[in-house]
């Protein structure tokens, strides 16, 4: 087992991915996506910067909430290139998801409700159901599940 030394400037893909619990197969592939970088040495070797560690763990956390690889490309490009990114720069990047994961939230919230609704009235049919959705009405919001999809 090897281990990133805090002090060190570089690490290999071995230590980044034992440092950051991604396998690297993974960082090879946040590489080939664009999402983290890599300096090559003399034999070909990957070296990441410290910083690809943070670059990493908002990668991954993004993940979890959902957001599209191609999403967080964007967002990590906001990043500066020429120095290590600050407190107050991933708290700006940070920023571009909140009115996302808010709207992400109210449609959970309204699924939430809505599901234990149908469920608990056992019809399971939106288009008759007199409760729910009374002479099918939300068809002439047009399709798909506008409980869901509407504020």
């Amino acid at each position: 087992m090897t281990h990133l030394a805090w002090n060190a400037k570089e690490a290999t893909v071995g230590e980044l991915a034992e440092r950051s619990g991604v396998a690297p197969s993974a960082l090879r592939f946040y590489e080939r996506e664009g999402l983290i970088s890599s300096r090559r040495t003399t034999g070909n070797q990957r070296r990441y910067s410290r910083d690809t560690l943070r670059r990493v763990a908002f990668i991954r956390t993004s993940q979890r909430l959902g957001i599209p690889l191609a999403t967080i490309r964007d967002v990590l490009a906001l990043l500066p290139e020429d120095r290590t990114p600050t407190r107050e720069d991933w708290a700006r990047i940070s920023e571009c998801w909140r009115d996302d994961l808010d709207r992400r939230i109210r449609t959970l919230q309204r699924l939430r409700d809505n599901l234990a609704d149908c469920i608990g009235c056992g019809c399971l049919s939106l288009d008759r159901c007199v409760l729910s959705n009374p002479g099918d009405e939300l068809a002439a919001h047009g399709p798909g599940p506008r409980r869901l999809i509407e504020d």
